[in-house]
């Protein structure tokens, strides 16, 4: 086993690791889990605790830590994260290594992450994938599927290099985690700890570590498809770049490419097959909808900016200058009158032929596309007052703090 690198002195009060455990019902795995990490610290001597976040246990699990000298937190918000919210909140230790209580971790073989953390690391990650997965230890669709998927969407969204990113034993500095107020209640509380730390700037770190089945005889918490997509509803929300940006402005591409080669008449691939009109209202169709979504995201952006949901960066920071209400409604009008026009353009054509039957393929052309351009500055108006209705509870709180404070 490798030496413990040597760290700065620890107070006599202050704890250097907290092994923090979120606890419901777990009295069959409970007992081994605390003995093996109690014997973890023994062996390398840290100063540490291990401790039990209980989140409302009926079977005898609090007692269980009691007895084996584990402290016990009762946590009552129901959840895996709050569980774990209330745990942090209460850890002694500068550092925490958090993990499951149904024996499937291997608490005898942390080291590797107080190493890391000892080396400056704000969170270590565990991998188990490079670490090894026993046999029946991870159910197929988690370890082919969920995992696999979920991890490389985190990686591609917020360029986190982890390769396992809800593996449930992970290592962090307490401060700096506890800095990031974490919300989140259920199984996503893994997603947020490493987006916001993420997102936040601290560094991120991995080691292999292993599963191994649970000893317990009634199923997991986990439930497959519930927690997956709550997983990953919270990596899209956290990240308005792909969750409308990149689709909109995709729409809006194909859309406007196919709609300009339809535009002055059809478009003939072969001898068999042909695109025209009904091809072009469905390009004009996802015109508006690629808009639709472009807005959601602007507003979305803007939004997470001045009340801090996400960090600054060098766009938002160009979106918080360029993009208000005003501007918003103004552009909205334009593009409103400009389809009008061109609606009131098609109207007058059709009236020199006294409403009768249209020959000429361009009118039925020019109709559609007046009629996008209508619909589309109807949206983005409608989308202006939206971020000016979000602006208020920001305006008011910064008009708030800044008023000042009557002496008498």
């Amino acid at each position: 086993m490798n030496a413990v690198t040597p760290i700065r002195k620890i107070g006599s009060d202050e704890l250097e690791l907290t092994i923090l455990m979120p606890c419901l019902n777990e009295a069959e795995t409970l007992a081994t889990c605390i003995r093996k990490a109690s014997a973890f610290l023994a062996r390398s001597g840290i100063r540490g605790e291990v401790m039990i976040a209980d989140n409302g246990s009926s079977d005898g699990s609090q007692e269980i830590a009691a007895s084996l000298g584990a402290r016990v937190v009762p946590v009552t918000q129901r959840g895996y994260g709050a569980a774990l919210i209330g745990g942090i909140a209460n850890a002694r230790g500068r550092f925490i290594i958090m993990g499951d209580a149904d024996d499937s971790y291997d608490f005898a073989n942390l080291l590797p992450f107080v190493e890391r953390l000892r080396q400056g690391a704000d969170l270590v990650m565990g991998n188990r994938f490079r670490g090894g997965i026993e046999p029946g230890a991870m159910p197929f669709l988690h370890r082919y599927l969920g995992n696999p998927v979920l991890s490389f969407v985190g990686r591609l969204f917020f360029r986190i290099p982890v390769g396992d990113f809800h593996c449930g034993l992970r290592g962090f500095n307490a401060e700096s985690i506890r800095a990031l107020q974490l919300r989140t209640t259920g199984m996503e509380f893994a997603s947020e700890m490493v987006v916001r730390a993420s997102l936040a700037g601290l560094k991120i770190a991995e080691v292999p570590t292993t599963l191994k089945p649970d000893g317990r005889s009634r199923p997991p918490h986990l439930r497959t498809w519930r927690d997956g997509w709550r997983h990953l509803k919270f990596l899209l929300m956290y990240n308005p770049r792909w969750l409308f940006f990149i689709p909109g402005a995709t729409l809006c591409g194909v859309g406007v490419l196919i709609a300009a080669l339809l535009f002055f008449g059809p478009l003939r691939l072969n001898t068999t097959m042909e695109l025209d009109l009904n091809t072009f209202v469905a390009a004009c169709f996802m015109v508006v909808t690629g808009t639709q979504l472009i807005s959601f995201g602007l507003v979305s952006r803007y939004y997470a900016h001045i009340t801090g949901f996400l960090p600054p960066n060098a766009r938002s920071d160009w979106l918080s200058r360029s993009i208000s209400t005003d501007r918003l409604a103004l552009n909205a009008g334009i593009c409103f009158l400009v389809g009008a026009a061109f609606f009131a353009y098609a109207l007058i054509r059709w009236a020199a032929v006294d409403f009768g039957p249209l020959n000429d393929s361009e009118i039925p052309r020019i109709i559609v596309l007046g009629l996008t351009l209508v619909v589309i500055g109807l949206q983005t108006f409608f989308s202006a007052f939206l971020l000016g209705v979000l602006e208020i509870p920001v305006t008011r709180q910064a008009s708030l703090l800044q008023k000042p404070v009557d002496p008498s």
